[in-house]
């Protein structure tokens, strides 16, 4: 069944489109244009509307095994979930995973995840927002009916308290393992009360065999993580998680890290991802992103504000995160936010630039896993404001998923 956008919408999406109107109609095309986004605002505000996919700020994709795509999004405190098996040419109807609304992180570094098992089986974590600034719980929902119907949301957080547990990551083992990170402010806070420093907050894990029906013991992956960055975990080839997220070192430093677990009860060692000593006493909302090729080699980007060591890295490790490449910079001034996807040698990294007038998406290339690199090319632009970009792959090819002020994008690249 096709997902039938509102006339308003559609009329919207057609008009942001065009790349350039007659001399003559410009002023009219773009009055047309405020109209139309007027429309879509009163559109989405509108409590009786279907809910509507370019309504929400944030939609994240995921590839099933048999390479259907499958989306989630938020709309009036509420998570929804759509399928394309033509690879995004259309999409199921919207289901909802939670019957009952409840204050939904959807924005920047928080958006829902989707992940599915080997049998289909669909699992979603994202954070609640609680009362208290900055406080929230990781909640998880599952699928055993191929997205018709979703279970009772849970906290996976075994700690209650009215702190901060936010900005989950979720992946999914080999053998369906469940896997969930967070950052939580637990340590921290005991720290506060025995009147002690804590830098940072710390990363925290669960995991479950069973397919979500329950969650092992919330455990510690590393204490003085940054407080407000996107995690990267992905599972190894060895089917063992790894974290990757930004770290507090001593002196304040604001590097990143990461974990390669020896086993799904045990995180291993903390090891230095990148170094370029950035400084700050506060946490700058760029988190890292991982790739795992099944080759076993990591593929990481990551943001660096230092003042002689500015913009966007990449580096790779062949050794389970043990030692890493010297790191390549790429970007220019102001780019923000990169992902990257590895599929065998053919790394692909894809991030944010704002030109003065346009939100770009620039992509590169390598054929050679991470040696070397094509030159920087558009392959997403727009004036009006955007979220952040992601890839995906479903084996054979590459995509980019991207939702912005005028609808949600997918396509091959």
């Amino acid at each position: 069944m096709k997902f039938h956008i509102p006339l308003a919408i559609i009329t919207s999406l057609i008009l942001g489109a065009c790349a350039s109107e007659p001399t003559g109609i410009k002023q009219d095309v773009q009055s047309a244009k405020h109209e139309q986004h007027a429309d879509k605002k009163a559109y989405c505000a509108d409590l009786h509307t279907s809910p509507a996919i370019e309504c929400s700020d944030t939609v994240t994709a995921t590839f099933d095994d048999k390479g259907a795509l499958w989306l989630a999004w938020v709309v009036r405190d509420h998570i929804y979930v759509q399928s394309s098996a033509d690879k995004g040419a259309s999409f199921s109807a919207p289901v909802a995973v939670n019957t009952e609304s409840e204050a939904i992180a959807a924005h920047g570094e928080y958006r829902p995840k989707i992940k599915l098992d080997a049998q289909g089986n669909i699992y979603l974590t994202w954070t609640q927002n609680l009362e208290k600034r900055h406080t929230g719980h990781i909640r998880f929902s599952r699928s055993a009916d191929g997205g018709k119907s979703f279970s009772k949301p849970v906290t996976v957080n075994d700690n209650p308290d009215v702190i901060g547990h936010r900005f989950d990551a979720l992946t999914v083992g080999k053998n369906g393992e469940i896997f969930v990170a967070w950052l939580d402010a637990r340590d921290k806070e005991k720290a506060k009360a025995a009147k002690q420093e804590f830098a940072g907050t710390a990363v925290y894990y669960a995991w479950s065999d069973n397919g979500g029906k329950s969650f092992y013991p919330n455990k510690v992956v590393a204490p003085h993580s940054c407080e407000c960055c996107r995690l990267g975990v992905e599972i190894d080839a060895d089917n063992l998680p790894v974290v990757l997220w930004r770290h507090v070192y001593d002196g304040n430093i604001r590097d990143h890290a990461l974990v390669k677990f020896k086993d799904w009860q045990t995180p291993g060692p903390i090891q230095r991802v990148s170094e370029e000593n950035w400084k700050i006493d506060a946490c700058p909302h760029h988190g890292p992103a991982l790739s795992i090729a099944a080759n076993g080699v990591y593929h990481s980007v990551w943001f660096s504000g230092a003042a002689d060591k500015q913009g966007l890295f990449y580096g790779h490790s062949k050794d389970g995160g043990l030692s890493y490449s010297p790191a390549y910079r790429f970007g220019n001034q102001g780019a923000k936010h990169p992902n990257v996807l590895a599929q065998g040698e053919q790394v692909t990294v894809v991030w944010s630039e704002f030109d003065g007038s346009h939100n770009l998406l620039q992509l590169i290339k390598s054929t050679d896993g991470g040696l070397s690199w094509s030159q920087p090319e558009v392959v997403g632009k727009t004036a009006e404001s955007a979220d952040d970009a992601f890839l995906l792959g479903d084996g054979e090819n590459v995509y980019l998923s991207w939702q912005t002020a005028q609808g949600y994008q997918f396509k091959p690249i």
